[in-house]
């Protein structure tokens, strides 16, 4: 692979993110050469910063870094498309992408802040405090049922019931890992290892 960094005058390239995983793209960069190689060596994406005229790694202040998994060149070979492992969110909003439609967090990451929340103040009369309240026992109690709920609806052909248990599932299932201590991330982390295996 020989990219043609002369082609712009600045030197650098379009670098275009996409999830390793689930290939949606995550943002644009751009890279110099000495970017480029860089992201070879360390194994996590590095980006030629135009604001800061200076290499920068992404996640290198928030930790939300860039797995590389492989690089190619577009067939003009002036364009790159590396697919990578996110480490967290990618976009500086909390957004797991840079081309968020909505231009919002994404609901699950927002669903997992309100969780917290709810574990950290269980002062509260929501239901979800309330489930914190009454231990890890009748948390997991409710997932079990949320479970049977889903499977008995996906028996039937009744579409609207078959989602809305789904989401219940999802939902007290988030509340079962904040429960434990983890969140949909260490999860996610899982299934990427998995993946590279």
């Amino acid at each position: 692979m020989k990219i043609d960094f002369t082609k712009y005058s600045d030197g650098l390239v379009p670098a275009i993110i996409q999830d390793n995983v689930t290939g949606k793209v995550l943002m644009l960069g751009f890279m110099n050469e000495e970017a480029l190689e860089k992201t070879k060596k360390i194994g996590k994406v590095t980006f030629y910063s135009r604001s800061k005229q200076r290499l920068w790694t992404k996640g290198e202040e928030s930790g939300n870094f860039l797995e590389l998994r492989n690089i190619v060149a577009d067939c003009d070979n002036d364009t790159l498309l590396i697919k990578a492992d996110p480490v967290g969110p990618v976009c500086h909003t909390g957004a797991d992408t840079c081309f968020d439609e909505t231009n919002n967090s994404d609901i699950l990451q927002t669903l997992g802040e309100i969780i917290k929340q709810r574990f950290d103040d269980r002062s509260g009369k929501s239901y979800t405090s309330g489930l914190f309240n009454q231990g890890i026992n009748k948390v997991a109690q409710k997932v079990g049922e949320e479970a049977i709920e889903l499977v008995i609806e996906s028996k039937d052909d009744n579409k609207g019931l078959f989602l809305n248990e789904a989401a219940d599932l999802l939902f007290h299932y988030m509340v079962l890992l904040q429960a434990k201590g983890f969140s949909l991330e260490d999860v996610k982390s899982v299934l990427i290892e998995r993946h590279k295996k």
